[in-house]
């Protein structure tokens, strides 16, 4: 069951990146944060790595590293893909590679995150 809820969650998550990543957000209110969009990016992509680490890990507890390094692939090519398709799929958004850096550093940060806490659980 907890698998079950877990793909759910990964799936729908990844899903409404895509939605959101895609539709035209000229009419949403301007944030007043500097570098708010990166920042968001940043968040976004480690809560894919993390919702994405726990699917992979629940699959196959034994290999919680390779759960991680999964996540974190999946998590940096997704985010490059939805750079590559907003400069292409639309009129109203385009191709921003530092988008695609925050997504790749929130994926990666959060990798990194998840395998220390791993580490640090195996030594108590």
């Amino acid at each position: 069951m907890l698998k079950k809820t877990a793909l759910f969650i990964a799936v729908t998550y990844s899903i409404a990146l895509v939605v959101v990543s895609l539709i035209n957000l000229s009419e949403m209110p301007k944030v007043n944060l500097n570098y708010g969009d990166k920042i968001f990016h940043f968040l976004a992509y480690g809560l894919l790595c993390l919702l994405w680490s726990i699917v992979f890990s629940l699959q196959n507890p034994q290999s919680l590293n390779k759960a991680i390094i999964k996540a974190i692939i999946i998590a940096t090519i997704f985010g490059i893909l939805l750079e590559v398709l907003q400069g292409t799929l639309t009129a109203h958004r385009s191709l921003d590679v530092y988008d695609a850096i925050a997504n790749s550093l929130g994926a990666i940060t959060m990798g990194s995150l998840l395998w220390v806490k791993a580490k640090l659980q195996v030594k108590n």
